[in-house]
């Protein structure tokens, strides 16, 4: 029990990272979830998983539970143009089945480009590991993620591969 408490603290701690890490860049702000670029013009959204079912309500999607197995408990999914980032935190102190789910990455991201192909969004389907994944042991299954185009970046991700107008910041 004691673990899934400090996963749980991880999972938010990098939650608000990501929120916090955008709130630094000059002209991007987030404010109730929206990414904003010089204060007004809205470039994007960060759901957690009931608000991105919320969102695909409005949009006319309903039936989630026919793409996607199982619900994403610790999951972001990041919108920015016409691109959804399933941003999945995985956290583990001793071997166990997070070392299987690892190896999904292909078949959720495939779900999640069914779920979302009437929007005509592209996905990207990137873990968030914690330091634990970074052992010798783990190198086969990084390179599959890779391999079947999907990412992986330990305790954050780099903010320009969310797509965010970093370079366009004057």
């Amino acid at each position: 029990m004691k673990h899934i408490n400090k996963y749980q603290s991880w999972v938010y701690e990098n939650f608000n990272k990501l929120n916090n890490y955008i709130n630094c860049l000059p002209n991007i702000s987030v404010f109730n979830n929206d990414i904003f670029f010089k204060h007004f013009s809205l470039i994007g959204k960060i759901y957690k998983y009931h608000d991105f079912k919320k969102f695909l309500n409005i949009c006319g999607i309903s039936n989630i539970k026919n793409y996607i197995i199982s619900e994403p408990k610790h999951t972001l999914f990041v919108l920015i143009n016409k691109k959804i980032y399933v941003l999945d935190y995985r956290y583990q102190q001793v071997g166990g089945s997070v070392d299987e789910k690892l190896q999904t990455c292909d078949f959720k991201k495939k779900q999640y480009k069914r779920l979302l192909a009437s929007l005509n969004f592209e996905v990207e389907y990137i873990y968030i590991l914690n330091d634990w994944f970074k052992k010798p042991e783990y190198k086969d299954v990084l390179a599959y993620i890779h391999s079947v185009g999907c990412d992986y970046y330990f305790n954050y991700i780099p903010l320009k591969r969310l797509g965010l107008p970093i370079s366009n910041l004057n």
